[in-house]
């Protein structure tokens, strides 16, 4: 079988040669590209006799799966695949797979520090002591006491609801296979209705769907307390961006932390979301620590031989 890594994912080399080892010894060969290309085109030539690929979160047209005869397999080294054309891949029975739980923690942990960013006005506190100020203006609040709600309650979810209970949290989530009323590891699941109105803080933690695309939208941020804070570091069209610039705009909502939008960094200098107050922004690098990349490069190779070993896992498609 010939492998290609299409993208770099955020290893060393060195490190991706020696988790690939496995697939060399098995008889396989495996090419790396320590760049990431944009052209499609240049893509399709770069995978056009490769039995498997692997990338990242880089979007990977139907166009590019249609000019490689040879494909059978896709490892994302990813969790969500919507930046993949899955109908192409059913069309010619890819099977595809993800690196599902690489990035738990990282994510988990950037939901938290989002929220301590925002209760304790961080980033304009450290604009007032470089600007030789002081601490007046700056409200500060405490986590300890406060509602924290948790839209997607999966593995990402139950950690942040671990971490917001460690902060003497009481911790709200909803999911749409859990019945309203069901108290697991500390969440007690309610409407989505009930958790907006309810929460001091709300974090998003869903994958991108037709249910979830613009789940926050103006209606839903009517709902939320005036000096409530949301948090998404799901997927940047579950919220609409330009409902939540104006309520942040209007003093309806008390902040906002964003770490993904609904295009991928970098953002053009126009983007809605620039200049709007409470709000602190990360460019989607919720799943880039060091050790998640190293994580999600292990199972996506991993995924890769258990696959030519007639075991495939972790598979989202077909």
């Amino acid at each position: 079988m010939r492998v290609v890594v299409l993208e770099p994912l955020g290893v060393s080399q060195e490190r991706l040669a020696e988790l690939a080892a496995p697939l060399g010894e098995a008889g396989h060969k495996v090419e790396f590209y320590a760049t990431r290309e944009r052209n499609w085109a240049v893509m399709a030539e770069r995978a056009s006799d490769a039995d498997v690929v692997v990338i990242a979160n880089h979007a990977l047209k139907g166009d590019v799966v249609r000019l490689c005869p040879n494909l059978k397999m896709i490892s994302v080294a990813f969790t969500g695949v919507d930046h993949l054309d899955l109908e192409a891949c059913r069309t010619r029975g890819i099977l595809v797979s993800n690196a599902a739980g690489y990035a738990t923690s990282a994510v988990a942990e950037l939901t938290l520090g989002l929220a301590l960013a925002l209760f304790r006005q961080i980033l304009p506190a450290d604009g007032a002591a470089r600007s030789g100020g002081t601490l007046e203006g700056l409200r500060q609040r405490e986590l300890r006491g406060k509602t924290f709600g948790v839209v997607g309650t999966g593995a990402i979810g139950k950690e942040v609801a671990r971490l917001a209970a460690a902060f003497g949290c009481s911790v709200l989530g909803h999911r749409r296979s859990v019945p309203e009323g069901t108290e697991e590891e500390g969440i007690l699941h309610v409407s989505l209705e009930d958790l907006l109105r309810r929460s001091d803080l709300v974090s998003l933690h869903v994958p991108l769907t037709d249910a979830t695309r613009g789940l926050i939208g103006e209606e839903a941020l009517a709902l939320m307390k005036p000096d409530g804070v949301l948090i998404n570091v799901a997927r940047g069209p579950v919220v609409d961006q330009q409902a939540l610039a104006r309520a942040l705009r209007e003093g309806r909502l008390g902040g906002a932390g964003v770490d993904v939008f609904d295009l991928e960094p970098p953002l053009p200098p126009d983007h809605v979301l620039f200049g709007i107050p409470r709000l602190v922004l990360t460019p989607h690098l919720g799943y880039a620590t060091e050790e998640a990349l190293e994580e999600r490069a292990r199972i996506a190779l991993e995924n890769v031989l258990a696959w030519t070993q007639g075991r495939p896992r972790n598979v989202v498609c077909p």
